[in-house]
């Protein structure tokens, strides 16, 4: 029996060596590495490191819905309006032995209605009264690809911010006559310390968004005006400075008009060309008031420009109300030159200042101050039969004043609950005829010779 057992025993014990060693020759199979999603802390808060590289990552977007009641003018207008947008901020940055790698794009999806439908340029739009239901002016869906660029050191390439803006509307639910571009451009930045840097960009301003620089528009007396072809983008300086009082920027631009103009002079009709030019300066300063409240701070801005008033602000046509219509083809619009009967060009210039203060009452509530008053003085007139019966038919030379209130309660971060209140009025140096945006009469003859609108907006609006 107990020769068996060790039998037994023995066996069992052979066996089990031999596996062994045959589990021994066998590849080993070992668990991937998981690569876990590790915070980025070099560029703030919400970076995050892409898995398997040293590129940090940040996803952000807002949601936004507003809600306006305002002036009109005619039946078929709107006196109020909806609007919602939705967008998407993606930002990349990499540390290079060059500086920092960053790339960045904003993109954005908007559905307005009603009153929204006549904003008069921009993203966001100076609002003027409710438009038509129907037609161009009725409810739509817009998308935009805002913001599309790449920094690399000191060169900046792609779709950003002018480097002429300052102010660029940082305050309020609507525009004022300000420079604020976003537009494809091709910009370097050299810095000194201390907070100083200087920049030379060339700026194609036919794919801004925003209140951009015009071409010239409309009838002009005795002449057809078109623009010809560029030769070279807008050049565009800037000097800036930020430290911890605040911020201040000197910025000037230079741009070109190629005028092609069409007349009659004795009797034969002669077409002839000549090369314009249009430049701009603005300065502006940024104080910090944490003696009022942390976050509290002031804007004071000035521009001046001559043959390029979208660096003012101007989109094109006067100011909000009945004056940005259209009579038999005819349109109230700005630009930047026009040509006289005998075919020489005449730029027109204009001027503007800015103010703006935030200042909070508590960390949760805040409002906001702003408005922007600005004249110019055109180099045509209009077509004549814009003007009431009787009026001079003369350069209308608008005149404008936009002020606008906010108060904003922000109950958790990124939430703000606010509404706002916009006066605009503008008046013109000669009386003209008055229509509503479905180009139908309104009133007599008489027409207006000033412009007052009021609007009211409530807006809820969530940033991540």
């Amino acid at each position: 029996m107990k020769l068996v057992k060790s039998l037994l025993l023995g066996s069992a014990a052979g066996i089990a060596a031999v596996a062994g060693a045959q589990a021994a020759d066998l590849p080993s199979r070992k668990a991937a590495p998981v690569e876990y999603v590790r915070v980025c802390s070099a560029y703030g808060a919400g970076f995050f490191y892409i898995p398997g590289t040293d590129t940090c990552l940040r996803v952000g977007g807002r949601v936004r819905a507003e809600y306006t009641v305002g002036t009109r003018y005619g039946d078929g207008q709107d006196a109020y309006g909806t609007r919602s947008r939705g967008r998407l901020n993606v930002d990349a940055r990499t540390a290079t032995a060059y500086g920092t790698l960053r790339t960045f794009f904003r993109y954005e999806l908007t559905v307005s209605s009603g009153f929204y439908a006549g904003t008069i340029g921009g993203n966001q739009g100076i609002i003027a009264p409710g438009q038509a239901r129907n037609g161009a002016a009725g409810p739509g869906t817009a998308s935009n690809l805002d913001l599309a660029f790449i920094q690399f050191g000191p060169i900046t390439a792609g779709r950003a911010q002018s480097f002429f803006d300052f102010y660029a509307n940082d305050f309020g639910f609507s525009t004022i006559r300000t420079a604020d571009s976003r537009l494809n451009l091709l910009a370097y930045t050299a810095t000194f310390g201390s907070g100083f840097s200087a920049t030379v960009s060339l700026e194609d301003r036919n794919t801004g968004t925003g209140q951009r620089e015009n071409g010239a528009f409309g009838r002009f007396t005795g002449a057809g005006l078109t623009l010809g072809g560029q030769d070279f983008p807008d050049i565009v300086a800037s000097l800036r400075v930020d430290q911890g009082w605040g911020s201040a920027q000197l910025s000037g631009a230079f741009t070109q008009r190629k005028v092609l103009s069409t007349f009659t002079a004795a009797g034969v009709l002669t077409q002839a060309s000549s090369d314009e030019y249009g430049w701009a300066i603005q300065g502006g300063v940024k104080i910090n008031l944490p003696m009022l409240a942390a976050g509290d701070h002031l804007f004071l801005q000035a521009a001046y420009a001559d043959g390029a008033l979208g660096y003012l602000g101007w989109g094109g046509q006067y100011g909000s109300g009945r004056q940005t219509s259209s009579i038999a083809g005819n349109q109230l619009v700005i630009g930047d030159l026009g040509v006289s009967v005998l075919g020489s060009a005449k730029t027109s210039t204009g001027w503007s200042v800015v103010a703006g203060l935030r200042h909070f009452w508590t960390p949760q509530l805040r409002s906001e101050l702003y408005g922007s008053y600005s004249e110019v003085k055109l180099g045509y007139v209009q077509a004549a039969g814009l003007y009431a019966a009787g009026a001079p038919v003369r350069s209308l030379d608008p005149k404008e004043l936009i002020v606008a209130g906010n108060l904003i309660w922000s109950p958790v971060s990124g939430l703000d609950i606010g509404v706002e209140v916009l006066y605009t009025r503008t008046e013109l140096a000669s009386r003209v005829l008055q229509v509503d945006n479905n180009g139908a009469r309104v009133g007599g003859l008489a027409g207006v010779k000033s412009d007052d609108a009021w609007a009211g907006r409530l807006r809820i609006q969530r940033d991540f």
